[in-house]
């Protein structure tokens, strides 16, 4: 009998064809929104998880309340702090680093981009390996005598930042001064990080006239330490030696994982907007069938009556009149997830080849497809309910004599 009523129901759509796919317009709209919206979200969630694992989870992070350096309205942390945070009980390495944007030219083109000056202790472990940068050419670290020297970001030696690749032993002017490339360093996945340029701490203090400023200062704790305690060690030594109370501190202290959860709260906030958005769209075409089935059951009143007459119960009608509804939902769901699939991984192709950013992937998975496929039929039914009803408690007398 499902049989049966799934292809009356399919007949019934193809039969009304311009009207079902107007019908359908609002669920497409609204699993597409959903399909592609939620897997970019879900796949930068990835994205970032994978990252975090790169840095590893006993690292702790301390930067000013804002970093948006001097005259950002706030102090920024200085070779004090640092001194202060390796004598921290479990740190084990503390190192800290500052960024300006430089105007950058190679050959005859001129570019701005960010600089970052970071140490050449040993420090420079954390700075390197653990914050997802690799040497993948050249010198693996600087060394402490090196000066004007500098590692180069992936667009830079890559050709997608000046118009000609930057290569080892090549020359490049940082705010006029000659540099020499010594280093070429991974992709690390955005714009702003692959088009970057590192250099000696010294030098970028002499560069752009800063002092024993740092934008961030990164920490490593030792092997059998609690790593939470450890963040809230450097919080209160840092308090104490600022004079400040809890609560009104002017850095933050944050390990890797209140990072990570951090972050996911705000992917977490975005997805919860997109589907309120999505589910305003789902309801517009849920409507849509309701005043469709509507119009169906006024059309097949008649057929409704001689359905009736040879013995069709009304649980029968009601249940032909839901299958209809819920095809139709399940169709707009169908095509709305080939929308969504597609607009989700034009969104990757642009993010990677003109953002220049492989953070932004699409994740289609087939518990994201099952279950919009699944809500998209259940969104059919629910709105099919009130005009099945109406269908089924049509008096089968009444109903064979509408003209």
């Amino acid at each position: 009998m499902i049989d049966d009523f799934l292809r009356i129901s399919i007949r019934s759509i193809k039969h009304k064809g311009i009207r079902s796919w107007l019908t359908m317009i609002g669920i497409f709209i609204g699993i597409a929104a959903v399909v592609s919206l939620i897997s970019l979200s879900d796949g930068m969630q990835r994205a970032i998880d994978k990252q975090f694992e790169l840095l590893g989870a006993n690292i702790i992070y301390i930067t000013p309340e804002s970093i948006y350096g001097p005259g950002g309205g706030t102090s920024m942390l200085t070779k004090h702090d640092l001194e202060l945070i390796r004598k921290v009980n479990g740190v084990d390495l503390a190192g800290g680093y500052s960024s300006r944007i430089a105007k950058v030219k190679f050959k005859n083109e001129v570019k701005y981009t960010s600089v970052s000056g970071i140490m050449t202790d040993e420090s420079q472990d954390i700075l390197l390996e653990q914050t997802g940068i690799r040497i993948v050419k050249g010198q693996k670290r600087f060394k402490p005598n090196d000066r004007y020297k500098a590692a180069i970001g992936y667009l830079i030696w890559n050709g997608k930042f000046f118009d000609d690749a930057v290569d080892l032993d090549d020359n490049i002017f940082i705010n006029d001064k000659k540099f020499e490339v010594i280093a070429l360093v991974s992709r690390i996945g955005n714009r702003r990080d692959d088009s970057s340029i590192w250099i000696p701490m010294d030098t970028a203090k002499e560069l752009f006239g800063i002092r024993d400023e740092y934008m961030a200062i990164l920490a490593r704790v030792k092997d059998g330490y609690d790593v939470n305690k450890v963040a809230e060690d450097i919080k209160k030594k840092l308090r104490r030696d600022r004079g400040q109370k809890k609560g009104e501190e002017d850095f933050q202290v944050m390990t890797t994982e209140q990072v990570r959860e951090t972050v996911n709260s705000i992917l977490m906030v975005i997805q919860i907007v997109v589907i309120g958005i999505a589910g305003i769209s789902l309801i517009v075409g849920g409507v849509g069938i309701m005043n469709s089935m509507y119009t169906s059951v006024l059309e097949r009143t008649r057929e409704i009556g001689v359905m009736k007459a040879i013995g069709a119960r009304n649980s029968d009608v009601m249940l032909l009149f839901l299958m209809e509804s819920g095809v139709l939902g399940l169709s707009g769901g169908i095509i709305g997830c080939l929308i969504g699939i597609g607009m989700a991984k034009l969104v990757e192709f642009t993010a990677e080849h003109e953002l220049k950013t492989v953070i932004l992937k699409a994740s289609i998975t087939p518990e994201l497809i099952i279950g919009a496929l699944i809500f998209s039929f259940i969104v059919g039914c629910i709105f099919g309910v009130l005009p099945a009803r109406q269908a089924s408690q049509l008096n089968p007398v009444d109903a064979l004599r509408y003209e």
